[in-house]
């Protein structure tokens, strides 16, 4: 935080203090203190503070599809790894990524008030798949076509659901069954590391 951000900072500041029970079967917390800046408890009952905070695992799920898209290594937004090699380039890199994924949020907005659902219950990384497979449509196509096409995709967009799973769980290991052959990365230019191998074969000939 800059110093001008700072110094408009409050002195103080007053919060409330929500204190719940956790009676859901399999969770280790029995019981939870909150503590928010949404001082009217008519307008914001602790129910719907305990909801919203159980809602807090969508945080972790936005974070993952910004970074690879849904499929995690096959899907991606190449978000995991940043090509450009200055921090004025990377910085760049990383708002054109944010611009693209707000964009992708919008349509699967747009898609799911056109359905009739809620926004959550679309998949990102269907949503993705789909418009990259419009993509090259909707660019070659007529104005008045663009927009019966767009109309299509916004329905194809809203028939990749996901499921409402709040009490999901699962092994916290990747789901990779076939392990990786145990192959040396190469961390070095590879200039060099053909040198030293040039050296290597020269020294034992």
């Amino acid at each position: 935080m800059d110093a001008p951000t700072f110094e408009q900072m409050p002195e103080t500041l007053t919060v409330r203090e929500v204190r719940l029970v956790v009676a859901q079967r399999g969770f280790r917390v029995r019981t939870l203190l909150l503590v928010t800046t949404m001082l009217d408890a008519q307008l914001y009952s602790k129910q719907e503070l305990a909801e919203a905070f159980r809602c807090r695992w969508h945080v972790e799920l936005d974070l993952r599809s910004i970074k690879c898209g849904g499929f995690a290594y096959r899907q991606t937004m190449n978000m995991s790894v940043l090509r450009c090699k200055t921090p004025a380039m990377v910085r760049k890199e990383i708002w054109m990524h944010l611009l693209a994924y707000n964009l992708m949020r919008t349509v699967m907005a747009e898609a799911a008030e056109r359905a009739g659902i809620e926004p959550r219950e679309v998949s990102f990384a269907g949503s993705m798949q789909t418009i990259n497979a419009f993509g090259p449509l909707l660019m070659m196509a007529a104005a008045d076509d663009a927009r019966a096409l767009t109309d299509i995709l916004l329905k194809a967009i809203a028939r990749h659901r996901v499921g409402d799973r709040p009490d999901r769980y699962e092994p916290r290991r990747a789901g990779v069954k076939r392990r990786a052959k145990p192959i040396a990365l190469l961390t070095k230019p590879r200039a060099l590391a053909r040198r030293r191998l040039e050296k290597r074969a020269t020294t034992k000939g």
